[in-house]
């Protein structure tokens, strides 16, 4: 009543994972999405690049509320936008994700038009302040930096994270979780981008690299393969007018193998499947971004 003026009458869905996120219908008819999460200094600033990007026309959920304190976490009110296919059709997809992560950039305000965003997440934290290789997960029980097994896949982040610092380039705003599952689409146009506590300040290489790696094309369940990350960067640079520079190809792999990487680890920490990267896709995708590893193929023993 106090936010949205009308009191809750129905829940439609439930879910999330860092996060409640909570459909409901008000009384008064509309329907709402309320997210609630740990409180964070960023999400202030997450809600503010949502209301300027839907201010620009962008396909995002229209924020009903700031983030406002609940218990002793946050909440956030949004519009509910339901309905979009998960993809776009399998041939037009790195075209479709590219155009619709250009827009994004064109759409967002500066860096310094809105309060901090740091600290970024997990997964795109590769230049966090902790003295171990990994940031902290999200989830207070793991410390990637702990425990032996699968030296392949630290050896690949070491090697995106040196890339990554190696260069520099000014930040602008955009989404760092590129994921099917954050996106709808009507045919091949964009329906909706979904996860805005998910947005950073970052070179523009960069989160386009974190972008062409985390899309999907055939399948939800599918990460973007080496090919789809290489579509999608050539049509990246042709959607912003320019084609990426050798160096901002660099990087842009660099910050897909450390994305990847993160999301590796963290499955083999938790002793799961490791699913996200590959060590034969490791390898090639850091001779992208021209960090080769030192590691032996496997077949050479």
């Amino acid at each position: 009543m106090e936010q949205l003026g009308s009191p809750p009458a129905q829940e439609l869905f439930r879910a999330g994972f860092l996060s409640a996120v909570i459909g409901l219908r008000l009384a008064d008819g509309r329907e709402v999405v309320v997210k609630v999460r740990p409180a964070s200094p960023r999400l202030a600033a997450c809600v503010e690049v949502q209301r300027r990007v839907f201010q620009a026309g962008y396909p995002c959920p229209r924020p009903l509320t700031g983030a406002v304190p609940l218990g002793g976490d946050v909440a956030t009110a949004e519009a509910y936008v339901p309905g979009g296919a998960v993809l776009p059709s399998p041939q037009h997809a790195a075209v479709a994700n590219a155009e619709a992560f250009a827009w994004l950039i064109r759409s967002a305000p500066r860096p310094d038009e809105v309060p901090t965003l740091d600290p970024p997440p997990s997964w795109a934290a590769w230049n966090h302040g902790g003295d171990g290789l990994w940031p902290r997960p999200e989830d207070p029980d793991v410390d990637l930096d702990e425990g032996a097994g699968a030296e392949w896949i630290d050896d690949a982040g070491r090697r995106a994270r040196d890339r990554l610092r190696a260069g520099e380039s000014d930040a602008v705003l955009g989404h760092c979780d590129w994921l099917a599952g954050n996106l709808r689409w009507s045919g091949d146009e964009l329906l909706v981008v979904h996860d805005w506590d998910s947005v950073v300040a970052e070179s523009e290489a960069v989160l386009a690299g974190f972008a062409a790696a985390l899309y999907s094309t055939v399948n939800a369940d599918e990460l973007a393969t080496v090919e789809d990350t290489h579509r999608f960067l050539v049509a990246y640079g042709r959607a912003r007018g320019r084609e990426l520079t050798a160096g901002e190809l660099r990087r842009a792999w660099a910050a897909g193998v450390w994305t990847r990487a993160y999301d590796a680890k963290y499955q083999h920490a938790v002793g799961r499947p490791v699913t996200s990267l590959s060590e034969n896709e490791a390898r090639e995708r850091l001779r992208h971004a021209g960090a080769g590893p030192r590691w032996p193929r496997k077949s050479e023993g």
